[in-house]
């Protein structure tokens, strides 16, 4: 029996985001796994009281006496954030280099776990021996410290595992991407590189950090009163950027908002950002002059509780913006996201501030590489196969066109479940499909997207509330008027609305007696159905409805 090498997206190919990739060998039914990266996502306005969602496991955590480690590319939360509401379903060793590692330690100790026994910390360039899998890490660049490609050599072949990268020539914090390396895993042979494709349809080249920190020092020379900057709290190089022009303007800089003084700290601990000035308290700062301090903010992308958006709503305790002052968005704006950074940056000018952004100034470039960009690294690789990831599903097409152009023999396109048999075979092909699906982030607990609490609340949100009590005496029989309650229903009328609703109450009620469970559960049932069809005639709403019956 011929052993296979397989990969398996549960995450991340057909979207930007939530990335789970799966790497099995052995014989069939008996593979050893590895799991590359373990992510979230964010939930937009459809699923109300949600925020994170990640990818359901299931298909690997029936094989996890078989799952030899989580397998970490870089710190992003689509990389790690899943990390610490996972793991338990899993219970295996992490692998991760020390920026990263620093970053899951505290996703744990916020849970109160202790993972010191599972965290494995790999230096960078460093190999781990996880047999059947030898796994290189390769130092890539992109717009957080340490990122990394995986070069996954089994009994199979090699494969180029590319995490986010891009080429940056002079990144500013951090190594520089290790061509030599590239190249030389290029020459010794890869059966399949997998491989991002965020920026696929860009041309050009992504451009560097270094020119970012020079357009950002002249817009800053020319600024004369308070400076507000947000930018992505992870991008380290673009934090030290913001502290060197605060230097060079003759600023101080004070960091605003709990994930940048994370990523600042976990940076310090790691020995970058030595040779910066020291940052000043937020509430020190407002003793300082307007033309003399720069805060350095969260919430880039609007977040309701980012910094950002407190500053701008001016409910922030310690930052306080006014007419003159100038606020600057060092960061892409977010597909998805443009319509509540508008509404933010028309705000903000309303109020007289200046707002600077990708729009009107140079003050950002991406961590994904382009067009290129992505010629080199075919170039420097020479796969015989590329699978594309880290992309929607028009991405990926659109990166698999762009494998042909480059000449690669076997370009394969995934989505989320598809099992790729790279090895053996006369070519890597889609041969099964593993389970999917999404969990929720619903406060604390994990629940499954079909689950009736998102349903209940989709509904509640759409619709309103609307409760009827009925009180049923010794006998069987209900007595006086329903006790109704209702929210979020738009009722002009409330007096008159409850008077007609409990005439319709009646007509169900009056041929009731309860003398059974069965006769109880009849009636709310009817009832529900009555008071949903009854509010939707008056008011084009169906409520979320709940009956209640109370003996006295």
């Amino acid at each position: 029996m011929k052993q296979e090498l397989l990969f398996c997206p549960l995450g991340g190919a057909g979207e930007i985001g939530a990335n789970m990739n799966l790497y099995g060998y052995g014989n069939p039914g008996e593979h050893k796994w590895i799991m590359v990266d373990i992510g979230v996502t964010f939930a937009d306005d459809t699923l109300p009281g949600i925020d994170l969602i990640y990818p359901d496991p299931g298909f690997i955590v029936d094989k996890k006496d078989s799952l030899l480690g989580i397998v970490v590319t870089h710190a992003h939360e689509d990389h790690i954030g899943a990390i610490a509401h996972l793991w338990p379903m899993l219970k295996c060793n992490i692998y991760a280099t020390p920026f990263t590692a620093v970053l899951i330690q505290e996703k744990f100790r916020e849970k109160h776990v202790d993972i010191t026994n599972y965290l494995k910390i790999v230096e960078l360039n460093g190999i781990i021996d996880l047999d059947p899998f030898s796994i290189e890490y390769v130092s890539m660049t992109h717009s957080i410290l340490e990122p990394n490609g995986l070069r996954i050599k089994t009994p199979a072949g090699v494969v180029l595992h590319t995490g986010d990268w891009k080429i940056d020539e002079n990144p500013m914090v951090g190594k520089n991407i290790d061509v030599d390396r590239l190249k030389q895993i290029g020459k010794e042979g890869v059966l399949v590189m997998v491989c991002d494709s965020t920026n696929i349809f860009t041309v050009g080249r992504s451009g560097s950090e270094e020119t970012v920190r020079r357009s950002l020092l002249k817009i800053m020379e020319r600024l004369k009163k308070r400076i507000v900057m947000t930018s992505f709290a992870s991008n380290v190089a673009r934090m030290e950027t913001i502290f060197y022009c605060a230097e060079k303007t003759g600023r101080q800089i004070s960091l605003v908002g709990r994930s940048m003084h994370r990523i600042f700290k976990a940076a310090r601990q790691c020995g970058y950002l030595k040779k910066i000035i020291d940052p000043i308290d937020p509430r020190e700062a407002k003793n300082i002059s307007r033309e003399k301090i720069v805060y350095l903010c969260t919430g880039s992308q609007g977040e309701p509780m980012g910094a950002m958006m407190r500053i701008s709503n001016y409910t922030h305790p310690d930052v306080f913006i006014e007419k003159g002052d100038a606020v600057i968005f060092s960061s892409k704006i977010i597909p998805g996201n443009e319509k509540k950074l508008y509404k933010l940056h028309n705000q903000l000018v309303k109020d007289g501030m200046e707002v600077i952004s990708e729009e009107n100034e140079f003050v950002h470039v991406s961590g994904h590489p382009n067009r290129d960009e992505m010629k080199d690294m075919y170039n420097w690789i020479k796969p015989k196969c590329v699978i594309p990831v880290h992309g929607e599903h028009m991405h990926l097409i659109e990166h698999i066109n762009f494998a042909k152009e480059m000449q690669v023999p076997h370009p394969v396109l995934v989505e989320n479940g598809d099992i790729v048999k790279i090895f053996p075979g006369d070519k890597p092909e889609v041969y099964d499909k593993a389970p999917t699906g999404r969990l929720y982030l619903d406060g604390n607990v994990s629940v499954h997207e079909q689950s009736q609490s998102i349903k209940d609340r989709k509904n509640l949100s759409s619709n309103g509330y609307l409760e009827v009590t009925l009180l049923i005496n010794s006998k069987g029989n209900i007595r006086d008027n329903p006790i109704l309650s209702f929210r979020g229903l738009p009722i002009n009328e409330e007096d008159e609305f409850a008077y007609e609703l409990e005439g319709e109450i009646e007509k169900i009620t009056k041929s009731f007696k309860i003398g059974s469970r069965k006769q109880e559960h009849n009636l709310i049932d009817a009832l529900k159905i009555a008071c949903r069809k009854f509010t939707k005639e008056k008011i084009g709403k169906k409520p979320y409805t709940n009956i209640n019956l109370v003996n006295i």
